[in-house]
């Protein structure tokens, strides 16, 4: 084993985090003294400890002798002084500046001027937590995330007077627990949290326009969804109701204002409602959904509707004419190929950014109904595939698009009338914020990536994300969404649109 670059660490607050980033360390063979004003919690934090490591030989994971060993480099500290000779204290205490800036200051009177002090913060500034300091240059942020032992990515922070081998050093302690180290400037939210903005901002913005229910929303983001088989494990409302209102809605909140009331992060009344009701997730049994006994109670999908006859299919000429073509042909679909649709045709169009109204001018709205090909439409490469009617559609002929689509098996949902249906939306602004933190250089593009991927579960980092979807598809979803709704949160920023223009990968870096 590598030389640790800290010899023993003191870890500041026994809670969820702590006692994870303390079992991480004593795990890594480095010694930590563990400390919590609550005595209580610091007892329960140790129990919780020897209950992991006691599971983990259980299950084979670690040897008896390697638990034992471990569980000995843990130590209490009843009180702050008894962290004196710890070279490095890693503060994972309750989320509030004033209170990180106290606890700083006092452990600044204790250990000597060569440790390194770390704050554990999610959303607060660094550099106002190290500007209480007499030696702000060896404060930083050492963002772990939950469960701490097997979330493999820590984002290590450097405020503005932050000193180099401070992050050197922090990296490489990372490293050496076997987690991977992505350095990022002090911004809000840093890397993670900055970037998680887009998925369920943007889901929220569409339920709170009509576009679809929570359900639908939610099917939509898993099942339409899929980078080489992969898409999000919990749609965004689901995501919500795990992690908590009451943690969720404050942070986008947070972030937000912070950012100085920056479109893309603006939060919704929703969830701020929400939040004042209680209805905060599966801890209260009512979040987005209804939770009993564990399970959350989802309503079922739509049902296929019955069509007697089914017209023919018009499709208006574009890009992604031929794709769709041959997926209505694939669904025994009667193509008709001519200049314009018949009397009775069903009208097919497949927008990028813009919504159904848009992409049928010129052509019968009460026919037309609009297909998100963002994805795969053909029999045997989807799950769920998505259509969105005009307010003039009639229902006869978007029941009959509905059976169509629905020929194979596949899973269809329909969506009022919406700028970028719900997928291209929430992607778009995923990718597109990804972007921004890239440009405003916050962190590299591999570690902003690597980040996000790790941090929350994505299927692909943001960046990635871009590429596989095409730069230049991605900007016209986000063009025309801004043009057609003159909402600036749909901008597209410079690191995009330079890319896109130029056919470069959005990880180039330059």
């Amino acid at each position: 084993m590598s030389t640790p670059p800290f010899q023993r660490i003191g870890v500041v607050g026994s809670g969820a985090m702590g006692r994870g980033i303390a079992q991480l360390f004593v795990q890594s063979g480095i010694p930590v003294r563990l400390h919590d004003n609550n005595a209580s919690a610091l007892a329960a934090a140790f129990a919780g400890v020897e209950d992991v490591f006691a599971k983990l030989v259980e299950k084979g994971r670690m040897s008896a002798d390697a638990a034992a060993a471990a569980r000995a480099r843990l130590v209490p500290a009843d009180a702050l002084a008894e962290l004196a000779d710890c070279d490095l204290v890693v503060e994972a205490i309750v989320e509030r500046l004033d209170v990180k800036r106290e606890l700083f200051v006092q452990l600044e009177s204790i250990v000597s001027d060569a440790a390194v002090l770390a704050s554990n913060t999610s959303s607060l500034s660094v550099t106002a937590i190290a500007a209480a300091c007499r030696r702000p240059g060896r404060v930083a942020g050492y963002h772990f995330f939950n469960p701490v032992p097997l979330m493999k990515v820590v984002e290590v922070v450097e405020g503005i007077r932050t000193e180099a081998s401070v992050v050197e050093r922090l990296s490489a302690l990372t490293r050496l627990t076997g987690h991977l180290p992505v350095v990022a400037r002090d911004t809000p939210g840093f890397i993670v949290n900055h970037a998680g903005r887009g998925f369920g901002t943007e889901a929220l913005k569409a339920l709170g326009e009509g576009v679809a229910d929570v359900p639908a929303i939610d099917r939509i983001l898993r099942e339409q969804v899929a980078f080489d088989g992969q898409g999000f494990r919990l749609g965004p409302f689901e995501l919500m109701d795990l992690t908590g209102l009451d943690v969720s809605q404050p942070v986008m909140e947070s972030i937000y204002r912070q950012f100085y009331d920056e479109p893309r992060f603006r939060p919704s009344v929703i969830a701020a409602q929400r939040l004042a009701a209680g209805l905060t997730g599966r801890k209260t049994g009512e979040g987005f959904y209804v939770h009993s006994d564990g399970r959350q109670q989802t309503p079922p999908d739509w049902p296929v509707p019955t069509v007697a006859v089914r017209p023919p299919v018009w499709i208006a000429p574009g890009p992604r004419t031929a794709a769709l073509r041959d997926a209505v042909a694939a669904l025994q679909g009667v193509v008709q190929d001519t200049a314009r649709p018949t009397e009775h045709a069903l009208v097919l169009v497949a927008p990028l950014g813009l919504d159904a109204t848009a992409a049928a001018e010129g052509l019968p709205a009460a026919r037309t109904v609009a297909v998100d090909t963002l994805f795969p439409v053909a029999p045997g490469q989807c799950r769920r595939r998505v259509l969105m009617s005009t307010p003039a559609t009639r229902a006869d002929y978007r029941d009959a698009a509905h059976a169509l689509f629905a020929t194979d098996g596949a899973s269809v949902s329909m969506l009022r009338d919406s700028p970028g249906f719900v997928a291209q939306r929430v992607l778009a602004m995923i990718v597109s914020i990804g972007t921004e933190i890239a440009q405003q250089r916050i962190a590299s593009p591999a570690d902003i990536d690597t980040a996000v991927r790790i941090g929350l579960g994505y299927p692909l980092g943001p960046l990635a994300m871009g590429d596989a979807l095409g730069p230049a598809t991605v900007l016209e979803i986000l063009e025309n969404m801004h043009r057609l709704t003159g909402d600036p949160r749909y901008r597209p920023g410079a690191w995009l649109r330079r890319r896109a223009k130029l056919g470069l990968s959005l990880l180039h870096e330059d």
